[in-house]
């Protein structure tokens, strides 16, 4: 597949067969994520992947009328950027690692796996970042889910072009 194709049908697929991905498509994953441009080559952004303990405690965490959206995919991955304190490099290594997360989506996708990126409220709280060991230093940018998908979408449509860019003289 190629570069363009993969970011046209790329889609949030939100079922999952019960296939775990392996831990080395994983790393393969967050190996081609490092690759992100970040200023200063931070390395900002950190990838935890959930096993059964820390997914009970996230579920236990975000309550029983959330939890069951933390089981649709085998495999869970929060991605968090680590923050310096100084308001500039915290921004581009937010941003950074929002990029890297994308390339870990894009990379399953070229690998036949599907996800999704999630923002859960759970991960907004002390006890949400604390089920997934997210240290005080770190910001939470999203939660993604991945794993053998088991539907199909077609592609939603898209602002025409001319909504979203501007050329200035």
């Amino acid at each position: 597949m190629d570069l363009e194709e993969a970011i046209r049908s790329r889609r949030t697929i939100k079922a999952f067969g019960a296939q775990p991905v392996a831990p080395a498509v994983l790393d393969e994953l967050f190996a081609l994520a490092a690759w992100a441009p970040n200023h200063h080559l931070t390395g900002p952004w950190r990838f935890r992947v959930l096993g059964p303990e820390s997914r009970r405690r996230l579920k236990a965490a975000a309550g029983a009328e959330h939890a069951a959206k933390l089981d649709r995919a085998p495999t869970l991955v929060v991605v968090s950027a680590v923050q310096t304190g100084n308001p500039v490099q915290d921004e581009e290594d937010l941003l950074a690692t929002a990029v890297a997360a994308y390339i870990v989506l894009l990379a399953a996708h070229g690998r036949g796996l599907a996800g999704y990126w999630r923002t859960p409220e759970v991960l907004r709280t002390p006890a949400g970042l604390a089920a997934c060991g997210v240290p005080a230093n770190e910001r939470f940018v999203g939660l993604i889910h991945l794993g053998h998908g088991r539907q199909d979408k077609d592609a939603p449509a898209r602002p025409p072009l001319q909504d979203c860019v501007e050329y200035l003289a």
